[in-house]
């Protein structure tokens, strides 16, 4: 669970010490050391920092999940299970910002990946919901309430979805 530069700083240890190896005509111990090189660069780009970030998100500290966020290389290149949540954590702070067209992208990206529960893919749905009621979109909001209800397993969530269903027939 390292930031960017913590990996970077790994990364070069660890070819120091291949290199170093090398020298010393130690091949498997280079090898090793290889090894270890390859896997934090793969996990630098497939998980990268995003379980760190959602400690600070859960937190409440959206200042150090978005900085954390902004390290990551290339979302699209970010595992699947890592991708919904850094997506998750992108819109809610857009939310904060009150930067709803780029909240709404977010979570669209969200809602089609995995995240850590049916709760969960529930709630981005209901901010979709919630997003499209400021459109007044009625159809919009009645398909995302619709799959909502599915998904949702809490009475909080049960609530939150009644009231945008009630505020949707409205409309």
């Amino acid at each position: 669970m390292y930031n960017a530069k913590g990996r970077y700083a790994l990364m070069a240890v660890f070819i120091i010490a291949t290199i170093a190896c090398l020298i010393y005509k130690e091949q498997s111990l280079a090898a090793l050391m290889a090894m270890f090189f390859a896997f934090l660069l793969w996990s630098h780009y497939k998980q990268s920092s995003i379980l760190l970030a959602s400690k600070y998100f859960k937190k409440g500290d959206f200042e150090s999940t978005e900085r954390i966020l902004k390290e990551v290389p290339n979302p699209d290149r970010l595992a699947k299970n890592r991708r919904g949540y850094y997506e998750y954590m992108q819109g809610n702070i857009a939310l904060r910002r009150e930067e709803f067209e780029l909240a709404e992208r977010h979570f669209q990206i969200a809602s089609r990946f995995p995240l850590g529960g049916r709760n969960d893919k529930a709630f981005v749905l209901i901010h979709l919901a919630n997003l499209a009621l400021r459109k007044k979109d009625k159809e919009r909001v009645l398909a995302y309430v619709g799959r909502a209800k599915e998904l949702v397993q809490t009475p909080k969530a049960q609530e939150i979805i009644n009231k945008i269903e009630k505020e949707a027939n409205s409309l």
